[in-house]
């Protein structure tokens, strides 16, 4: 069973760039972070109904504070992939996300990754997301339980 199969994901499609590749072809793998973010970015956006620069413009900042990824198979240059994001925990003070990239033509799991974000203000200072903004604490924590 996937780690993503009970709870709310998003899937955002991309096709992979020829300068994002190395010279052999393969896509070099600090992009699938890029990838990652990607994901997130729309999964907020589409998921929770929230964007990052609205979640900014509050005075929220959501830096990365872990992060990890399995490569299981290379994505190639002019490759279809499927970011598939959801929400894996949240707390407060933080949001983890997971992510799967896969192949679009074959359905072949290309890597699994994760990102942990602390919510913080502009000065780069811990916030409990409950209390300073309990709307979008409730939005984001409601996909976790989905």
């Amino acid at each position: 069973m996937s780690a993503l199969e009970n709870i709310k994901t998003y899937n955002t499609m991309i096709r992979t760039r020829y300068g994002e590749t190395d010279q052999m072809g393969v896509i070099y793998h600090p992009n699938y972070y890029i990838y990652f973010e990607m994901g997130r970015t729309e999964y907020l956006r589409e998921a929770a109904g929230i964007s990052y620069k609205d979640i900014e413009e509050l005075g929220v900042m959501l830096p990365v504070i872990e992060t990890r990824c399995i490569y299981r198979i290379p994505a190639k240059y002019d490759d279809e992939l499927i970011v598939k994001t959801a929400i894996k925990q949240m707390t407060p003070v933080r949001i983890a996300f997971s992510y799967q990239l896969i192949r679009a033509w074959d359905g072949a799991i290309l890597a699994d990754g994760e990102t942990a974000h602390a919510f913080v203000n502009r000065n780069g200072r811990p916030l409990n997301m409950k209390k300073y903004s309990r709307e979008i604490f409730d939005k984001l924590y409601e996909l976790v339980n989905y």
